[in-house]
């Protein structure tokens, strides 16, 4: 990230609302964004990162144990934010969320409150805007290693190949976007209905979606297994993911 960014009023909307079932027992009775990765829950971590990047105005959208959250984080003030929150009273998946809120800009970066990453959110919305995008999607190539020996068999049983081990590579969402304000109308209203539901929706209507691609480091804290990589990850390189006043 540009040490030198400057804040530029960009618009961020958090989704925090999830349960965070697969991170049990640590989310029982503690909402994910506030589990920590070593000292600094990790949403503390991603307001930092924003406000480092020039984002100025972040809404959290909320569900789970909402009172938490907001009595950490309250208006923003300690981080130089103007912080929101946007309650919704049943679960609306992550794009359901976004059509309860109010005056979002014409472009407006949207992300899970459970991402670890290097990411340089400034890059990414400058990204989109140059490219005119209606939807741009953060990716990272990630490497998945199969603990097994794969077979791979032929329709009548044959024997075809056998591979101990392998890794494979797959380009995922990061559950980081920028969408156009544009979108918003493809979202059905206090229905649930997910991102991806919405970018497959959006393509049907020839919207223009772009990935974006970059040499940072990402990990979704969803599984333990994540957890305790991406708190491997930020004692030993802390200064790329978190910018101390």
């Amino acid at each position: 990230m540009d040490l030198n960014s400057k804040n530029i009023g960009l618009q961020a909307v958090i989704l925090a609302g999830g349960e965070g079932t697969r991170l049990k027992p640590f989310t029982t009775n503690f909402p994910k964004p506030l589990v920590p990765i070593d000292d600094t829950p990790i949403l503390e971590i991603i307001l930092r990162q924003l406000k480092h990047c020039g984002f100025s105005d972040v809404t959290i959208a909320v569900n789970h144990l909402a009172d938490l959250i907001i009595a950490f984080f309250q208006d923003g003030k300690k981080h130089d934010l103007n912080i929101s929150y946007s309650f919704e009273s049943k679960p609306l998946g992550t794009a359901g969320p976004i059509s309860l809120i109010e005056n979002l800009n014409d472009n407006f970066l949207v992300m899970n409150g459970d991402v670890l990453t290097t990411i340089n959110y400034k890059d990414l919305y400058d990204f989109h805007i140059s490219n005119g995008c209606d939807i741009t999607i953060a990716a990272f190539k990630r490497e998945e290693k199969i603990d097994l020996g794969v077979l791979d068999i032929g329709d009548d049983g044959k024997f075809i190949n056998y591979t101990e081990k392998p890794s494979y590579h797959f380009n995922v969402s990061m559950g980081v976007y920028i969408l156009n304000k544009s979108v918003l109308d493809l979202i059905p209203v206090n229905e649930k209905f997910n991102i991806p539901d919405l970018v497959l929706e959006a393509q049907a209507r020839n919207k223009k979606i772009k990935c974006y691609q970059g040499d940072y480091s990402w990990l979704d804290i969803g599984r333990v297994d994540d957890y305790e990589k991406a708190n491997e990850l930020f004692k030993s390189k802390r200064n790329l993911y978190y910018y101390e006043k």
